[in-house]
C-alpha cells in the first residue's frame, strides 16, 4: 500500500513505516503531523485518484529529527570582462519523518 502526498509543496510517494526527509516542518521532534493533501492511494487491488485531492484521506507521520542539513550547494556568480566574481553557499534544512498510517 502506498500513497502520493503533497508535503511542504513537494509530492512524495510514501508507504507505511517509511522514513524520508522533507523541507523543514514547524512541529517539534516527537510530535505527530497529518497531511491531508493526498493525491493518490493504492492498496494493492484498488487505485483511487483524486481530482486534485482525495476527500477524507490523510497520512499521519511522526517527526523524528529537526534541522537536518542537506548537501552544500555552491552559488557562483560572474560577469565576464568586468572583474566581478561572487561565491556563496547554501545548505537546506530538512525534517526527517516516519510515516505511521495511511487512511482513506
Amino acid at each position: 500500500m502506498y500513497a502520493i502526498v503533497e508535503i511542504a509543496g513537494q509530492q512524495f510517494k510514501v508507504a507505511k513505516d517509511q522514513k524520508l526527509f522533507v523541507h523543514h516542518l514547524p512541529q517539534a521532534e516527537g510530535e505527530s503531523v497529518e497531511f491531508e493533501k493526498v493525491l493518490l492511494v493504492d492498496d494493492g487491488s484498488d487505485v483511487k485518484v483524486g481530482s486534485p485531492v482525495l476527500n477524507n484521506a490523510k497520512v499521519t507521520a511522526k517527526v523524528l529529527q529537526q534541522l537536518v542539513k542537506g548537501e552544500k550547494v555552491i552559488v557562483f556568480k560572474k560577469k565576464r570582462r568586468k572583474g566581478y566574481q561572487k561565491s556563496n553557499g547554501h545548505r537546506q534544512q530538512f525534517s526527517q519523518i516516519l510515516i505511521e498510517n495511511i487512511a482513506f
